[in-house]
């Protein structure tokens, strides 16, 4: 697993938003082009950014939490909570926003979560998160952003 710093980040246009692109097709050549290299690291090569490096951790204004690549609203700021990880943490995606898969890539069964559009890496999910799902979904940073809610 490789870890990645993501201060800096440039801002990126994302793709058209169209409900009948195959957002699952676009070539690897163009992600590399929509996105930048710590979040084409995260998203599409399932890597992870360092802890606290994020300035999302640390995001307390209401609003929604969308994919880097692809804009899909995955996460309200609702159901944002302090984990303590490093990493922000929800207890609950929006309907039809994430995917899961298994995964062994360190040599322990975890829980890896996709952006249900795209595809994307977005962290893993864990059962030790708070009431009422028990569950922390462990996010990348450098995977999502933030919408701030409409005054």
């Amino acid at each position: 697993m490789s870890f990645l710093a993501c201060a800096g980040a440039a801002a990126f246009a994302p793709l058209p938003a169209r409900a009948a692109y195959d957002w699952k097709a676009v070539s690897n050549d163009e992600w590399r082009k929509r996105l930048t290299s710590a979040q084409y690291a995260v998203l599409r090569d399932h890597g992870t950014e360092f802890p606290g490096s994020s300035p999302l951790e640390k995001e307390h204004r209401a609003g929604t939490y969308a994919c880097a690549a692809c804009d899909l609203a995955l996460y309200s700021s609702k159901t944002k909570f302090e984990s303590g990880t490093g990493w922000p943490s929800f207890y609950e995606p929006l309907p039809h926003a994430v995917d899961t898969s298994n995964d062994n890539s360190i040599g322990e069964e975890r829980t890896e979560v996709h952006c249900h559009r795209c595809g994307g890496h977005l962290g893993h999910v864990f059962p030790d998160g708070p009431p009422p799902t028990g569950l922390r979904y462990c996010m990348n940073g450098v995977a999502l952003q933030f919408h701030p809610a409409k005054a």
